[in-house]
């Protein structure tokens, strides 16, 4: 299957999870199920945007009594009359605010250049009650939260980050100190949760698997959540029982292989349940590959979110596509890609320094257009 196919595919096998609702504090990097409405006008009542004194008419000004945020609005202003104000405070009717470092105060009477309407946060100003201030499908960034609480939510309906399991499977795998003849340090586990959570997953489990073909179908059976990834069994060798695990298990394979490099042997399917399956290769940057290529574009589709839209670039040096699709490591500066090297299916000095792939579907000069995927 070519790449690009294989991604439209993969999201579209993403079905989105059923909402929920979760407090605030719960619900970052979450996805809204549904437009976020104005509960009341922002700001409520007009407020001052400076601290100093409310003024109305020409000036001088008589100043009397003060306003600090959080009191009820005061009576409006008599013409020549002032009022001390504080940031955020209610204001009365008037003529807009003078800043303290605006205006000369000498006993009670205030002179100042007429502000003319300035400094004063209008009700409605931010939004008018019932306005649509973010879109369903909106990513709830710090900022997003924050604006649902200051419109005075306190829980939201969301689609919920997929849930995913990983089963990292080889018997030479060391998970710690150095390696040796015949044994090499895992490394695609400790790729797994930082990547998986930018591609907008959640990781709830990582167990490490031997390579006994019982050992991965007993895995996968009870491994739960929405997606299971499985890693260095996805190939043909006499370890890679990936394909015969499914089959035992009745899943429904959407495809097997896909034409790119790195990371041609990764598979797509479903189980009976439901639950999709992810095999990636067990190189390293074959893996992170085939995270970029099938798990990213389905856990967008888990999550309702549109499939993952490329960059582009110009290379800064040519680079030979060779047959298929081309997955080059490069590093981003100013719209240029730049290729890291190192990129052998088994490595990851290029990728640790990259920022992206280059997506080559043909060999490209120096200077020519190429996509760029971000590297997470």
């Amino acid at each position: 299957m070519g790449w690009d196919e294989a991604r439209r595919l993969a999201h579209g096998a993403g079905r989105a999870l059923p909402t929920v609702v979760l407090n605030l504090a719960e619900a970052l990097g979450e996805v809204l199920a549904e437009p976020l409405w104005a509960l009341a006008p922002l700001p409520a009542v007009d407020t001052s945007a400076m601290d100093g004194w409310a003024v109305r008419g020409p000036g001088p000004w008589r100043v009397a009594g003060r306003t600090l945020a959080g009191d009820p609005p005061p009576p409006p202003l008599a013409d020549g009359a002032a009022r001390e104000v504080a940031t955020g405070a209610p204001v009365p009717y008037g003529d807009g605010v003078v800043p303290y470092e605006d205006g000369v105060l000498l006993g009670d009477e205030l002179t100042a250049e007429p502000p003319r309407g300035r400094h004063v946060r209008r009700a409605g100003e931010e939004c008018a009650p019932r306005t649509a201030v973010l879109d369903a499908g909106s990513v709830l960034r710090p900022a997003a939260l924050a604006l649902a609480a200051a419109l005075g939510y306190d829980v939201l309906r969301v689609l919920p980050q997929p849930g995913v399991v990983a089963l990292v499977t080889g018997d030479e795998l060391l998970t710690s100190g150095a390696p040796g003849p015949g044994r090499v340090r895992d490394a695609i586990g400790p790729l797994l949760p930082g990547t998986v959570a930018a591609l907008g997953g959640r990781l709830t489990a990582l167990r490490h698997v031997g390579d006994a073909p019982e050992a991965l179908a007993g895995a996968l059976a009870t491994a739960g959540g929405d997606l299971v990834l499985t890693s260095g069994a996805s190939s043909h060798g006499p370890a890679d029982h990936l394909a015969g695990a499914l089959a035992e298990l009745g899943a429904h394979v959407l495809f097997d292989g896909v034409d790119v490099r790195p990371g041609h042997p990764q598979t797509l399917a479903r189980l009976p349940d439901g639950r999709l399956v992810v095999g990636l290769p067990g190189n390293p940057l074959a893996a992170l590959a085939a995270l970029v290529t099938t798990a990213g574009p389905l856990l967008a589709g888990l999550a309702g979110r549109p499939l993952p839209v490329l960059g582009c670039a110009r290379l800064t040096d040519a680079v030979s596509a060779g047959p298929g699709t081309r997955l080059v490591p490069v590093r981003l500066t100013a719209g240029l890609a730049r290729p890291t090297g190192h990129a052998g299916a088994a490595m990851l000095r290029g990728a640790a320094s990259a920022d992206a792939f280059a997506v080559l579907d043909v060999d490209t000069p120096a200077g020519g257009n190429v996509r760029v995927s971000p590297v997470y």
